[in-house]
């Protein structure tokens, strides 16, 4: 263990039994609900700050936000439970909107190749399978039918989508700027796809400082090894809650 080269012998040994045993059971093998987590009746406080330990403390909807990722036609039609995933993501949404959480819709658009840069063109040669760049279609122009979020998740006008070109929510968006000037201080993702785009938006929501919850039965694959992999990873990280939609749209109620 990395970890253990930079600490005593003695703490090594308990942080790895400690780790041992949290792996021994993973936030996805028995839903929150179950295991009968409840909210915090003193959160945990140091410096002033004050820190959730549990989904309930983290699913309080005035600092709450829910990031619907990458709902779109060309997308969702390439995920093999394609409708299972949007059944789970409308339960979710239909929480969150029932509990006044903010929300909003990310959207991969993608620009003429006359704009795209090599590292873009690189990344769509391997996916297209072409093997010049000039063989490269842009496949989700912002207009195209593709590119439009499925039926049964129209926005509401108290709801916003935001275009993005990269694979993180937060790059190149406002997202980040929009969450922080309202308080928000957890973010939880469903959408499509997880290995591809949840996976780096959640480690990318972590290191902003965010509390990220990945809604995992709302969240879809392309490839469902890969998406298992990301699973493990960021449950392995740590710096996330990962939990199902009944357990998320338990803990919106407040008592």
């Amino acid at each position: 263990m990395v970890a253990a080269r930079f600490i005593s012998s003695e703490v090594a040994k308990a942080f790895a039994m400690d780790l041992n045993a949290a792996l021994i059971v993973t936030p996805r093998s028995i839903p929150l609900a179950e295991r009968g987590d409840k909210r915090s009746s003193a959160m945990e406080e140091l410096h002033g700050l004050r820190i959730p330990r549990t989904l309930e403390d983290a699913c309080d909807p005035p600092r709450l936000a829910l990031v619907v990722y990458d709902m779109q036609a060309g997308i969702l039609s390439q995920i093999s439970d394609r409708e299972r995933v949007l059944g789970r993501v409308v339960v979710a949404l239909e929480a969150a909107r029932g509990a006044g959480v903010r929300t909003l819709f990310t959207r991969h658009v993608t620009l003429p190749t006359e704009l795209m840069g090599a590292a873009t063109l690189r990344m769509w040669m391997k996916w297209q399978r072409v093997e010049r760049a000039a063989d490269v279609v842009s496949p989700f122009p912002p207009a195209a039918a593709q590119t439009q979020l499925v039926d049964g998740l129209e926005p509401t006008d108290r709801e916003a989508v935001l275009d993005k070109i990269g694979m993180s929510a937060y790059e190149g968006t406002p997202l980040d700027l929009v969450l922080r000037d309202c308080g928000v201080v957890a973010v939880a993702f469903a959408g499509v796809a997880l290995e591809i785009g949840i996976e780096p938006s959640v480690r990318h929501a972590a290191d902003l400082g965010y509390l990220p919850i990945v809604l995992t039965d709302a969240c879809g694959a392309g490839d469902a090894n890969a998406g298992e992999r990301s699973l493990a990873s960021l449950d392995y990280a740590g710096d996330a809650i990962l939990t199902d939609v009944a357990s998320f749209s338990s803990a919106l109620v407040r008592p």
